[in-house]
This record gives structure tokens, C-alpha cells and sequence, in this order.
């Protein structure tokens, strides 16, 4: 298995100290294998994209001392990736039209294969006849597409959580606007620019058995997955704009990249080059670390 690693931020705004934290970790990883890193934007969202977001996000993180392999890679520039992943998928018969809204959704009965996680589609659209089926689509409200997964469990192991399992519930890889969805986009693109192991925040683990569901259903490589720590704000809660803008223009880089190394448990290290030449990741805490400030 590739040790290749990725920092994949959607370009939408400025990073804060727990994106960053968690950027550094991923080139850690990565950089300690002596692999490759590369960067790639998340730009499929174009209403939420802002102009100028990904030069600051690059300057950011060239500033901690993290460096990439090749060019940085945007989603919008690989649509016809996707779209031969979705026909693949139609091909196969593992994906299927939804018209459901999002109050449908919450208030729908529960699903066919039996219990899913809190949240997660119920198929009602799986189970339209064909009349029904034609009434919504002459009713004009375009469909996305959603994959057919019939509640498979899929379990990984975690370098840092160990054993997870989770159900995959029919989750979209279509949005109704055509776009491609986050799960689709991300797993075409590790495979397609050689990703062995994701290193992400552990708020993300949730759509790890998803990822790796689509990739066999894809015949796509099986990636591994280090779920990190996350930086929460004072008040207990994932840090985020309320918080204020904790950000490196905020701090600086210095004082930035000396934080980030002792809330990691690698006191003394006050660059990205210090902490890798001391990096193992199994000193890494195993609980997310509270920001009271630098």
C-alpha cells in the first residue's frame, strides 16, 4: 500500500488553525514515509467557491513549511472523470433517480434492508413504481442519483481508531443541480492521482465506509485512513467562524507552527522541519485538543 498522502481543502474561505493543524498532519504522514504529498481543491460547489481562496490557502500553507508534489489539481477541471464513474455506475445498475426533498427525507419511514445510521437515506425512491417514477419526472423537479448500496456493512481498520464498521446507506453521487457529490469526486480522485492513505480529521470518519463501498463498487484501489484529532474551540465545540478568525495572518507562522507541535505532544519543535525530524505517529493524542490561543 501506497504511503502517498493528500490535503484536499475546498477553496472557500481562509483556513483556520484546525484545518491547518490537520494539513500538517497529513504531510507528516506522508513526508515521514518519504512520499508523496499533493494538494488538491475542492471546488465542486462553485456558489460557495470564493475568488482569491485557494492562492491564500496555498500561501498558508507554504508559509507552515508544507510543500506539494506537482501541480495543485482542481475538481472543476475533472468533470469527465466523474461523469465515466457515474456511467460506470449506471452500467452496473447501482445507482437509481431520487426526487426526495430534504423535510421528505426527515420525515419518511424507515428503511427497506432494515436499521441505518441517524440521518441516513431511507430509499424511498428506490421503491417508486413505474408511475410514480414517471409522475416526478414530469413534475420537473430534476433528480439526483443515489447508489444502491442495500445497507452493506463495511469495516476498516484505522491507523489511529482501529476497527470501525458502519451501513452504507444510498447516498447520493449525483446532486439535482448535476454536480458531482463530495463522496463520488473524492474517491475517483485518490485513486486517479495514486492516494494510498488518507489522513483527515476524525470528524470525517463517518463517510469512510461510504469511500470505501464506492471504490469496490468502482474497482477502484482500497485506500487506508488515519483519522486525526480535531482542534475544538473553548466552548467544546469543532472550531469554525464563530470562534474569530484564528487564523495564521492572526498568529503568525512562528508562533502558528510551535502550537501546533506541542498540542501534538512534540514540545520544542517550532517549524514544520523540526516536527518531522521528530515525528512517530504513534506518540500522536488520542483526544482532540481544546484551543484557549498561541
Amino acid at each position: 500500500m501506497s504511503a502517498d498522502g493528500r490535503f484536499a481543502p475546498s477553496p472557500t474561505g481562509t483556513l483556520h488553525l484546525g484545518n491547518l493543524r490537520t494539513a500538517l498532519l497529513a504531510w507528516l504522514f506522508a513526508r515521514s514515509a518519504r512520499a508523496r504529498f499533493i494538494v488538491r481543491m475542492e471546488d465542486l460547489d462553485a456558489g460557495r467557491v470564493r475568488p482569491g481562496s485557494a492562492e491564500e490557502q496555498l500561501a498558508d500553507l507554504a508559509a507552515l513549511g508544507i510543500d506539494w508534489d506537482g501541480e495543485v489539481v482542481f475538481q472543476s477541471a475533472r468533470l469527465s472523470r466523474y461523469s465515466a464513474a457515474l456511467d460506470r455506475l449506471r452500467g452496473d445498475g447501482r445507482v437509481y433517480e431520487c426526487f426526495c426533498t430534504r423535510a421528505e427525507i426527515r420525515s419518511a419511514a424507515s428503511a427497506p434492508h432494515g436499521p441505518l445510521p441517524e440521518g441516513a437515506y431511507p430509499g424511498t425512491c428506490l421503491r417508486l413504481s413505474s408511475a410514480e417514477l414517471a409522475q416526478r419526472r414530469a413534475a420537473g423537479r430534476p433528480p439526483a442519483l443515489r447508489v444502491r448500496a442495500d445497507a452493506a456493512r463495511v469495516e476498516f481498520e484505522d491507523r489511529l481508531l482501529g476497527h470501525v464498521e458502519g451501513v452504507v446507506d444510498d447516498f447520493v453521487v449525483r446532486r439535482n443541480d448535476g454536480a458531482p457529490a463530495y463522496n463520488l469526486a473524492v474517491v475517483v480522485d485518490d485513486a486517479a492521482q495514486g492516494v494510498g492513505e488518507v489522513v483527515r480529521g476524525s470528524d470525517l470518519v463517518d463517510s469512510t465506509p461510504r469511500q470505501l463501498w464506492l471504490a469496490r463498487a468502482l474497482g477502484l484501489a482500497e485506500l487506508s485512513f488515519a483519522h486525526v484529532p480535531l482542534v475544538l474551540g473553548p466552548d467544546g465545540a469543532r472550531l469554525a467562524k464563530r470562534h474569530g478568525d484564528v487564523t495564521l495572518r492572526e498568529v503568525g507562522a512562528g508562533a502558528a507552527a510551535a502550537w501546533m507541535a506541542a498540542s501534538l505532544g512534540f514540545d520544542g519543535a517550532r517549524t514544520a522541519a523540526e516536527l518531522l525530524a521528530a515525528f512517530d505517529p504513534s506518540r500522536l493524542p488520542g483526544a482532540d485538543t481544546r484551543f484557549e490561543g498561541v
